[in-house]
């Protein structure tokens, strides 16, 4: 098999490979491998929510203790408050409940206690146990309103400022650490505004 020939009677000169090749995969590897890189120092705790700085979704729901009383958040618009997101059934939910008790106990924070999918005679048992830090706790026992706060898991806690806007999302149980080094500064910051 012969070669063409050009219009001098030499062979073309082969082509140059295309570096743009190589380098394509290798900056895609390259930026996978950043976002790999930085998500191993991500806490998986911290989910943003985007709640965050939007109003509290609006409900009215029967309480746990007067059921022929009904709670919504509009009640407590002028106060920053904890919505805490709980069942008798959550096992997590024991390991914050004494400082839960305590912040009541201390009057740090008005916290109203959102019951989700819980028997409402096993949660009054729960509380009648372990402690009832809540102003009051009212039933979610379908779960809806969870949902409209984007819960997928007890416990879950938010903050609520004086205008009924989300300002924080504790996923997971409340620690000492998570209450001083955020929630509390958080807290004692949106009292003054």
């Amino acid at each position: 098999m012969s070669e063409a020939l050009n219009d001098d009677g030499v062979p073309p000169a082969a082509e140059p490979k295309s570096n743009l090749r190589f380098l394509i995969p290798l900056a895609i590897f390259i930026v996978l491998a950043g976002f790999l890189y930085r998500g191993l120092f991500l806490n998986p705790r911290e989910v943003p929510s985007p709640f965050i700085g939007k109003p509290a979704p609006q409900f009215s729901l029967a309480q746990l203790a007067q059921p022929d009383q009904s709670f919504a958040p509009q009640q407590m618009q002028g106060q920053v408050w904890l919505l805490n997101v709980w069942a008798s059934w959550c096992v997590a939910c024991r390991q914050e409940h004494p400082l839960l008790v305590e912040l009541a106990r201390r009057k740090a924070v008005p916290i109203v206690g959102l019951n989700y999918k819980d028997k409402p005679d096993a949660a009054k048992g729960w509380l009648a146990q372990w402690g009832d830090p809540y102003d009051l706790s009212v039933k979610d026992l379908d779960g809806r309103v969870g949902i409209e706060f984007g819960v997928y898991g007890v416990p879950e806690t938010f903050l609520i400022d004086k205008n009924g806007v989300i300002r924080f999302k504790q996923i997971g149980p409340i620690t000492e650490e998570v209450w001083t080094t955020k929630m509390l500064p958080m807290i004692e910051e949106l009292r003054r505004s």
